[in-house]
């Protein structure tokens, strides 16, 4: 169990740590080639589900697929990876995405769990939204599509793999991975369902083409959604010691082998390192081998620690539900 600390003792920075936006841009060729892909196949497709990271429901959600796929179909909105965020806020995580994005269809799903409810209830949710839209050119058809949508590692392929497990017994058939941009083009359709016939298009993760938020672009990067090596793992490492420390978070503490919580991540990387032996030679001009701590690999750890949830359930939009939570209040107040 984690030590309490004043977090009044410490003088930690207010401020976000400072990077360039340029390290926050990531928009290959395979993802503009991708979201063309996906306009062209909507015509063909029932139903458009939005997979996002539960750690970060407001953040990130590319608003090119408001804007261009999720209109006319029925959509729903899937938040993966709830069993890394706090479950007490889901409720008023629900609650301030139907009211402010006028999202309806809402769903918390682990799409590592078998027994997850939420998968249990998307099947039933996207074939009832199917029946009762109009499916214009496809209202003859018996067999459901639906599109999978989404920014990088959010898990959209092992929810089709998941869906696909359940409901057929059959075995994964979609290559997934931690890191981003494993799916690199629109993949022919998999089926999840045989009654109804149900497929579902696995697509890449599309970005925004820019960052416009600094501190957006480091929660993407530290959830994994952009690649590690193109924002740097020690810039990614001093965002999460930073958030960290500013919600009162200390699981890192003994994590990384410290005494009490430190704002400096140079110190806390050179102590994890000497922790876990994350030791590396180098080379002096002189021909001599001395030993050095591997600041990079116990970077690398720390990042890991967070997205395996070994420092705790974290929920990194918890400042934008509480901002929106105080406006609620405010208004009522006032009315």
């Amino acid at each position: 169990m984690a030590v309490r600390f004043d977090t009044a003792a410490f003088n930690f920075r207010k401020k976000c740590p400072y990077v360039s936006k340029d390290l926050l841009r990531w928009f290959p060729g395979h993802m503009n080639k991708g979201l063309k892909q996906m306009q062209r196949k909507l015509k063909s497709v029932d139903c458009v589900i939005e997979v996002h990271d539960a750690r970060i429901p407001f953040t990130g959600r590319n608003p090119l697929f408001t804007e261009t796929l999720t209109g006319a179909k029925p959509h729903i909105l899937v938040l993966n990876k709830k069993d890394l965020t706090v479950p007490s806020l889901l409720p008023k995580i629900l609650d301030q995405l139907k009211s402010e994005q006028n999202l309806q269809n809402i769903v918390f799903t682990n799409s590592k769990d078998q027994n997850c409810r939420g998968l249990k209830t998307l099947k039933p949710l996207l074939v009832d939204l199917i029946k009762d839209s109009n499916r214009y050119n496809r209202s003859e058809e018996l067999e459901y599509n639906v599109m999978i949508i989404g920014v990088p590692n959010v898990g959209k392929s092992s929810l089709i793999n998941m869906l696909r497990s359940k409901n057929m017994r059959i075995r994964h058939a979609l290559p997934v991975g931690a890191v981003a941009g494993v799916t690199r083009s629109l993949m022919t359709k998999m089926r999840i369902n045989d009654d109804p016939k149900i497929f579902m298009f696995d697509t890449p993760g599309i970005l925004e083409p820019s960052v416009t938020d600094m501190e957006m672009g480091l929660k993407l990067a530290l959830c994994a959604s952009l690649q590690d090596h193109l924002v740097g793992e020690e810039i990614i490492a001093d965002y999460l010691l930073y958030w960290l420390n500013s919600h009162a978070k200390f699981k890192y503490v003994d994590y990384m082998g410290l005494l009490e919580p430190c704002d400096d991540i140079q110190k806390v990387l050179i102590t994890g390192a000497i922790k876990f032996n994350r030791i590396r030679k180098v080379r002096d001009f002189d021909g001599r081998t001395r030993d050095v701590p591997d600041i990079l690999e116990t970077a690398r750890m720390m990042i890991k620690a967070f997205r395996t949830g070994e420092l705790g359930r974290i929920f990194l939009d918890i400042d934008l539900l509480r901002r929106n939570q105080k406006l609620k209040i405010q208004e009522e107040l006032e009315e």
